[in-house]
Parts: structure tokens; sequence; C-alpha cells
């Protein structure tokens, strides 16, 4: 359409699918793109795209899909629903802790993950007891950028190759599969990467970073299973190969099918970390 139409611009006003089609436009054709993000994503910061196509999900970097401009208004988020709004700034938490150990990070992503746990920490929990309130929604909306600018830098780590892998393969909701899968990686690398424990467990101001998010899930009342999102339990298997395969080789800790397979286990029931 956008060809059809001798476009001079996509403008995308929504959320991180809005945005992600809007990236593909604009990866096909070179059209720049203005975002106008609803949501916690965070898709308008990066250069990051992603798709879909047989139940795998493909993603790769290109400069040409990063947005020209953002409009950040935290108004627009104010018509999100109160369960929306908590799965997708776990999302972006996720970007922030992921941001830590990931592949190419560094001291500034690092800086940045921490700052957007910190707000996000600070923000979401605002967002529910007050959903009307802008204050609550406006630190979310920070934390988000925090989060995406982290990510892009560092890229991603074991925490996204999991979710992609499930996400392309069971057709599960982003946001939702991001929030029920963190606490899970988190507990698995967090003892093997004890400057990135710390620094989280200071962001979260509590004794140790599992111990903090919990607390947070607990306040938000956070997604907690992959079954009720809809990923069948005979998927526990093909997906762990999957993830082994796909998983970054500097890991913290050692990415074994068996471990893989537990990880997923616990997610599917929500069990414990």
């Amino acid at each position: 359409a956008a060809a059809e139409h001798d476009a001079d611009v996509v403008v995308a006003v929504g959320g991180g699918s809005t945005t992600g089609l809007a990236k593909a436009v604009a990866l096909a054709s070179g059209i720049p793109v203005v975002a106008v993000p609803t949501t916690y994503a965070g898709s308008e910061a990066t250069a990051v795209w992603g798709m879909t196509e047989d139940g795998r999900k493909t993603t790769g970097t290109d400069p040409r899909v990063l947005p020209r401009a953002v409009v950040y208004d935290a108004t627009l988020t104010l018509s999100m629903p109160v369960g929306l709004s908590v799965a997708s700034g776990l999302n972006a938490l996720a970007h922030c802790v992921d941001s830590l150990w990931a592949p190419r990070t560094d001291p500034i992503s690092q800086a940045l993950a921490v700052e957007g746990v910190r707000a996000l920490g600070a923000g979401l929990p605002l967002v529910v007891r007050e959903p009307e309130g802008l204050g609550g929604r406006e630190r979310a909306l920070c934390g988000a950028y925090l989060s995406a600018s982290a990510f892009a830098s560092a890229g991603s780590g074991l925490h996204h190759k999991t979710c992609h892998v499930l996400g392309g393969m069971f057709d599960l909701p982003h946001a939702q599969t991001h929030a029920v899968v963190l606490p899970h990686v988190l507990a698995f690398n967090a003892p093997h990467a004890p400057e990135a424990e710390r620094a989280l467990a200071a962001a979260f101001d509590a004794p140790t970073a599992t111990a903090g998010l919990a607390l947070l899930y607990d306040e938000l009342d956070a997604p907690r299973t992959l079954r009720e999102l809809g990923m069948p339990e005979d998927g526990i298997a093909a997906a762990a190969e999957a993830i082994v395969a796909a998983a970054p080789p500097d890991n913290p800790r050692a990415v074994t099918l068996q471990a893989i397979t537990g990880l997923l286990r616990a997610a599917w029931e929500g069990a414990q970390p």
C-alpha cells in the first residue's frame, strides 16, 4: 500500500506490533518512519526488526527501520488497560535485565538498563494503583525508552532468544510471554553473573535481584504461566531444542537441553523459579 500510494513517510501510532509493521515497510522500501508509541514496547527506539513465518521468528537489525522521530506522550497510554500496562512494562523490564549479560553488553548499556529498572519499578506500581494518573505512566514510558536503548546496544540475550522461539512457534502474545519467562531466566543466570545481580538488587532496593523481581510481580499481579497464554505442554521439548540452538554462546551459565527443559516446564506450570 505504501508503494502504491507513493508514501513519503509511515506514521506508526500504537504498540510494538504497529511499530513492527512500519519497520517491515521501511525495510522493504526505505520509507522513513515516525513512531508514536502507546505502550512500553520500546521498538521505536531500536533498529531491530522481527517477522514470523511458518512458526519461526526471524530478527535482524537495519538502520532503515529505526524511526527518524519518536513522539512520547503519556496521555496516549491512558486507555491501555492495567493488565496490558503491566505486561508491556514487564516486557520493557526484560529488555533491561537481558541487557546486563547480552552479547554486546558494555558499561553504558548496563547503566541505561539499571536506570530503566528503577523507572519501571517505580512507575508500574503507580499505574496499577492510579490507572488514570499520568505520574506512573510517565515513569514507565521513560523506563521503556531506557530499556530499549540498552537493548539496542547490548543485543539479544538468553531471555529474548527464549521468547522469540516461543512466540514464533506457538503464536503467543509478545509482552505476556516476556513477563512470564523473565523470572525464570533471571533465576537461571543471576547466580552466575554476580555484578549484574548486585546491580539489579540495588535497582529493586532488595536483598537480591530475584527477591526484588518477585516482590514487584506480587505487587503487579503479573502473568505467571505459559499454559495460560496458550502454549501446549507437548511443545516444551521442541521449544527447548530450538532455544538451546539459538542461545548466545557467552551466556553466564551453560545452556543445556536439560536445564532449558526444566526452565520451560517451570514457566509453563507457573512454578517458583
